[in-house]
């Protein structure tokens, strides 16, 4: 009797792409639906500045998505927050998007913060006191300075909304996420709704906003027919990809500096430190924002005439405290404190601490002290106690930012192996979609090292003491 050859069983693995088009490039990664494996990825940049035409990300997507958009099922786009994109009637985009890193709207920021009631009221209805960062300064900016441009808005967008809305041919309505819609000054992340009176008041006239989608909607197809899932702003996204539990404090230090928690409850700071953001998951996400984080190493680099990782070797070779020598980070203004005018400032120089050593330090120091600052406004606004601190961003791979992190902040500090966190974020929300399913997927935690130091008080403490002075001045 002749046997029946076996049939061999073909395993088809589901494939979901993550965007994150972020200030400086958009990353794409390719993975495995089931388990988060990064298949593939690639990236691509986009123009430096505090504007950007969005036909730039669009570029920049296709380009660094050649070859993997195909490939997926289903596509979820995290970016940069804060953004406006203006579009007419037509579709087509107005000028070019503000940037969260553009500063020109801080005295639209006052002006609207005492006409819409005060902090106070600001922080109860919206979750946050905006500052020149938040999309509703651009409006009264734009209504302001640039009114042919304004009375031509029919639609306002964040990045992440256009680029969805791209990939599904701009044909339907634009969607977003309640996490970036949190952003825009003009949501509230407690009652899940938009607060259009805000958007019309700051432009001046009506506009239409996208429709606010479910955590694990499907929102539209893309043109080779894949399930685009609802997309989220960045910080969203890596909290996403990180899969953060509660009580866990994150810093990312990237082009800007964060300290953020995701919390079951919604928090709202009248003080203004912390903006009330929600999640990609229906919960809720406090955040401090700096405009200051790893560029003030790099600016200190350069100084120096040295790498990354020779600021890296000096810092290190330094002594706690820098001989004396504190610098307060504020070189391109700040937005925590909310300081848009700010410089930096350098003090404590003598002829016995003027080293390389010390000035590599005290950049370092400042960094951390900033986002330690950072942290303590997320604990006071939320009534965490943190046990940790998670570090992100480009920054978390220098052996001095790890090596003095737990000092300045007080507890052990996890870094996870380095990842594109937040398209990790974005492909995590499309496996969501794709499944269907209440929770979003599973997937393993990324192998991390926990870094532990003495409490370093003196340092902090030498760091507020330049903070209040400089207060004064500037």
């Amino acid at each position: 009797m002749t046997p029946h050859p076996q049939t061999a069983t073909v395993t088809f693995v589901k494939l979901v792409v993550g965007v994150d088009s972020s200030t400086q490039s958009t990353k794409v990664l390719l993975c495995r639906a089931d388990d988060g494996t990064v298949v593939a990825e690639a990236a691509a940049p986009h123009p430096d500045g505090t504007e950007c035409d969005p036909r730039y990300w669009w570029d920049a997507l296709s380009m660094a998505g050649r070859g993997l958009l195909g490939q997926a099922e289903a596509v979820g786009v995290a970016a940069q927050q804060h953004g406006m994109v203006t579009v007419d009637e037509a579709g087509e985009v107005i000028r070019p998007a503000m940037l969260w890193n553009d500063v020109k709207s801080a005295p639209q920021a006052r002006e609207l913060v005492t006409e819409f009631g005060g902090p106070a009221e600001w922080a109860a209805r919206t979750g946050s006191v905006p500052t020149m960062s938040f999309t509703v300064t651009k409006l009264r900016w734009l209504a302001e300075r640039e009114p042919e441009h304004a009375q031509r808005v029919d639609r306002v967008m964040l990045p992440h909304d256009w680029l969805t809305w791209r990939l599904s041919g701009s044909g339907g309505e634009p969607t977003t996420d309640r996490g970036d819609a949190s952003g825009t000054g003009y949501f509230s992340p407690a009652d899940g709704s938009w607060l259009p009176e805000y958007a019309e008041r700051a432009l001046g006239h009506a506009v239409s906003l996208p429709r606010v989608a479910a955590p694990a909607e499907v929102v539209g197809r893309t043109s080779w027919g894949a399930a685009l899932s609802a997309g989220t702003g960045d910080n969203m996204g890596a909290a996403l990809g990180l899969g953060l539990a509660e009580d866990d404090v994150v810093v990312s230090i990237g082009t800007s500096g964060t300290a953020y928690a995701v919390t079951a409850k919604p928090s709202a700071d009248p003080t203004g430190a912390v903006a009330g953001f929600a999640d990609a998951t229906g919960r809720f996400l406090p955040l401090v924002a700096t405009v200051n984080a790893a560029r003030v190493l790099t600016v200190t680099a350069r100084l120096l005439g040295t790498t990354a990782a020779g600021l890296s070797d000096l810092a290190l070779a330094a002594a706690p405290g820098a001989g004396g020598l504190t610098l307060l980070p504020y070189l391109d203004g700040e937005r925590t404190p909310n300081r848009p005018s700010a410089n930096g400032v350098l003090r404590g120089l003598t002829s016995a601490n003027a080293t390389q050593e010390n000035l590599a330090r005290a950049a370092v120091e400042a960094v951390l002290c900033s986002l330690a600052d950072a942290i303590d406004n997320v604990r006071a606004a939320c009534g965490l106690t943190p046990h940790r601190v998670v570090l992100i961003g480009g920054a978390a791979k220098s052996a001095a930012i790890r090596a003095i992190a737990p000092g300045v902040f007080g507890v052990p500090v996890t870094v996870p192996e380095p990842a594109e966190y937040v398209a990790l974020g974005a492909a995590r929300q499309a496996a969501w979609a794709l499944s269907g399913a209440a929770a979003p997927p599973r997937w393993p935690a990324r192998p991390a090292t926990t870094y532990e130091g003495t409490p370093l008080p003196g340092v902090r403490e030498q760091y507020a003491a330049l903070r209040e002075d400089a207060a004064a001045w500037q």
